[in-house]
Formats: C-alpha cells, structure tokens, sequence
C-alpha cells in the first residue's frame, strides 16, 4: 500500500513518470525500506532543494505507521 502510494506520488513530480519503478526490501519484522528507482535526470526533482521533497515524502511513509507497526525507509536511486 505504502509502496504504491509513493510511486504514483513520485510519477506527479518527476519528467519521466514511466520510468518510476520501486522495490520493497524487509529488513526486519517491523521494518522495511522502500526504494525508488527513477531517471538520472529526475533525481534532483525528487529530493527538490535542500531536500525538502524527500524529506516530505519521508513524512508521509512515516505517517502510515499510525495504521500498522510497520516503520518505513525511503531511498532514491538512479536508473542504470
């Protein structure tokens, strides 16, 4: 849920929404972390400056904690 949340959020910010994919990682029984893969030339869209879209969209991984125990890690990298 949090996952595909995160990607169709990503695709209304990035110039290459086709090109959003995400990968879903458990890291432990509480824990996963979410990876977005997009473009090269979006990953400066995506952290925005300063880092203040990332740091949105990290608010909003966290905010789905309130409805399950799972705590959630937002990372973007780039396509090769």
């Amino acid at each position: 849920m949090v996952e595909n949340f995160l990607k169709e959020y990503a695709k209304l910010i990035v110039d290459c929404p086709d090109k959003i994919s995400t990968e879903k990682i458990e890291l432990g029984e509480n824990f996963v972390e979410i990876i977005l893969y997009v473009d090269k030339v979006d990953i400066g869209k995506l952290i925005g400056k300063n880092g203040k879209m990332i740091n949105a969209i990290k608010d909003i991984a966290s905010a789905f904690k309130s409805k399950s125990a799972m705590s959630y890690r937002v990372t973007v990298k780039a396509l090769e």
